[in-house]
């Protein structure tokens, strides 16, 4: 197989076969294709696009190309979550004790977070003493037992996914959707999921900015998993607004034990509902995404999801006292309040611009390997919509080092638009696709 020759079939808009697909996958991750074709290939993607069945045949191309899990030995259907990622998005926190709680396995390999979107592994990190590295076989022992296990990405699952997510970065192919879909749904599917539930953000906080993109991107990825045999449904959800009150790592774990408590964001729980009892319904155990409602908000109120929350991080080395204590988590030295500059309604919130706040101040990554402060960021007072007088608590900034605090909250003043007018309200859920 010539590579030049796929290039320029691709470059025609003609479509390529699953055996050159992956004999293509398989050459450029053992060093034989070199970047500069790759990139070129990549490019004329971005342009022509790959049709359902090449897109599946490049996920299942890049499953192969490493490790896979296999979680048979483990009774039940395992249900994995993925987020496309936004601004206070703490929903694993909360879904996944109390899908565990339903009786479903939930087992999950998270990331860290890069530029303004969290990443579930620091929240995770900033519990004193919780282990987010684990081996498979303690994975395995640690779900038998309490049906719950969280670990970092392991660098042998999908090698191609790394090496052309790097080269997509350098080459403005990022935003090509088929590449996206791939990317994604190969890290879930070799990590052994027998059903996956898609959180597609969209939005100004979001990776996809409109609504006619995101469902693009959802539906391209529904049909990569069923094209590969896996349960796939794609939730997608606002992110033109901060979904919790607490942005920032140990702050969101706080906002997570305050929502299984019963108290906490009602916009974050609504999504973490309506992610879950599409979660019991893959799974199963319910008839209905109603029942499935019921049944979460019922192990809420009861405490049982609280109570696997202890459990987990108990069995991953933390301490499970946060849970009661929530002090307990690192604290930053400065509590700064932000107030309002003048009167009127939240209309807009640039999402995004607060997240980039949050990161000055040290909670998020510029590059993979930036250092990040556990303890900082950004707890919201209001919310769009809600009306606001001249010195009126916006915000507190938590703070370690005021290095960058002026930057800070001149990002974050400048994310919100005031207007004598209140804005229309937005569906928190605009679509579920299966």
């Amino acid at each position: 197989m010539r590579m030049v020759e796929l290039i320029r079939r691709k470059r025609e808009g003609l479509k390529l076969t699953s055996a050159e697909i992956k004999t293509m996958i398989q050459d450029y991750t053992q060093g034989h294709i070199p970047d500069y074709q790759m990139a070129a290939f990549m490019m004329s993607v971005f342009f022509r696009g790959l049709d359902k069945e090449e897109t599946v045949a490049l996920t299942q191309a890049m499953v192969e190309s490493g490790e896979q899990i296999d979680w048979s030995a483990v009774p039940g259907i395992k249900v994995d979550k993925h987020s496309t990622g936004g601004v206070a998005d703490t929903t694993t926190l909360v879904l996944a004790p109390l899908v565990a709680a339903a009786g479903i396995p939930v087992v999950k390999m998270a990331g860290r977070g890069l530029g303004h979107t969290g990443g579930t592994i620091d929240k995770l990190e900033s519990i004193p003493g919780f282990r987010v590295q684990l081996s498979y076989e303690e994975m395995f022992r640690q779900v038998k037992e309490i049906g719950l296990a969280i670990t970092s990405q392991t660098g042998n699952l999908v090698p191609a996914d790394g090496k052309l997510y790097s080269l997509r970065d350098v080459t403005a192919t990022v935003e090509s959707i088929p590449l996206i879909a791939s990317s994604v749904m190969s890290k879930k599917i070799a990590a052994g999921a027998d059903a996956i539930v898609l959180d597609v953000k969209v939005g100004n906080g979001a990776f996809m900015p409109d609504l006619s993109s995101a469902k693009d991107l959802a539906q391209t990825m529904v049909d990569i998993g069923r094209g590969i045999g896996r349960k796939t449904v794609a939730v997608i959800t606002n992110m033109d607004e901060p979904l919790g009150m607490m942005v920032g790592n140990a702050l969101e774990v706080k906002e997570a034990i305050s929502v299984l408590a019963g108290n906490g964001s009602k916009e974050l729980k609504e999504v973490c509902f309506t992610l879950g009892s599409q979660m019991l319904l893959l799974a199963g155990v319910v008839k209905s995404a109603e029942e499935g409602y019921e049944r979460l908000e019922l192990l809420l109120t009861t405490g049982r999801g609280l109570t696997k929350l202890k459990e987990f991080i108990a069995a991953q080395g933390g301490d499970p006292a946060v849970v009661e204590r929530p002090e307990l988590l690192p604290q930053a030295k400065h509590q700064i309040t932000i107030t309002a500059l003048s009167d009127g309604y939240i209309y807009n919130i640039e999402t995004r611009m607060v997240g980039e706040a949050a990161m000055l101040l040290g909670a998020g990554r510029v590059t993979k390997t930036s250092p990040i402060d556990l303890a900082v960021g950004i707890e919201l007072k209001k919310r769009k919509g809600d009306y606001l007088t001249k010195g009126e608590p916006l915000a507190i900034f938590h703070v370690n080092e005021k290095d960058n605090f002026e930057k800070a909250k001149e990002q974050f003043i400048n994310a919100y638009t005031l207007s004598n007018k209140k804005p229309e309200s937005q569906p928190l859920i605009y679509e579920i696709i299966k």
